[in-house]
């Protein structure tokens, strides 16, 4: 890669670095998975940024990579990593604080098939319309709309009964 393509790719990525930070976390619900989902964006776009810096919006490529990344990871669920505690002495202020702006919706967001989770975080997070989800998921329009009201009716059912409990019953 020439030298200045590689300055271009270090703008692109620190224009993108957040939002996708922010997509990731919601897909994944974990910080450090999300870290690692990043990194491994960033990886592949860098591979292919003489051919992606062409296209009309490398930015909605680079999330579809993301994304895709995601759901290949869900789909190989046998992992050997294993979790450690969670530290509390972070020593630097990262994105996650940005991110998460309920914990009872986003505790019910996280109960989504993986699926209709993606479909959630695409279309209210990071504001994508059904066909731009449909195009960075690779399914029809008509699959975004069908996962888009099952998952919306799960959450109602999770959150109304979260109401429920919290209240007492009131």
């Amino acid at each position: 890669m020439k030298r200045a393509e590689e300055v271009e790719y270090v703008e692109f990525m620190l224009a993108h670095a957040h939002s996708l930070f922010r997509t990731a976390f919601l897909l994944t619900g974990d910080y450090q998975q999300a870290e690692d989902l990043v990194q491994t964006t960033m990886a592949k776009v860098y591979l292919s940024w003489s051919r992606i810096s062409a296209m009309s919006e490398p930015g909605a490529y680079a999330r579809r990579i993301l994304v895709n990344q995601a759901t290949s990871w869900w789909r190989r669920k046998s992992s050997t990593e294993v979790p450690v505690l969670t530290l509390d002495d972070r020593t630097g202020s990262g994105f996650e604080d940005e991110v998460a702006e309920s914990s009872t919706v986003w505790d019910a967001v996280l109960t989504l098939a993986t699926r209709q989770r993606a479909v959630i975080v695409l279309r209210y997070y990071e504001d994508l319309t059904e066909a731009e989800t449909a195009d960075v998921l690779g399914i029809s329009v008509g699959t975004v709309k069908s996962h888009t009201h099952a998952a919306r009716q799960r959450l109602a059912s999770l959150l109304t009964d979260s109401h429920v409990l919290e209240t007492g019953g009131k």
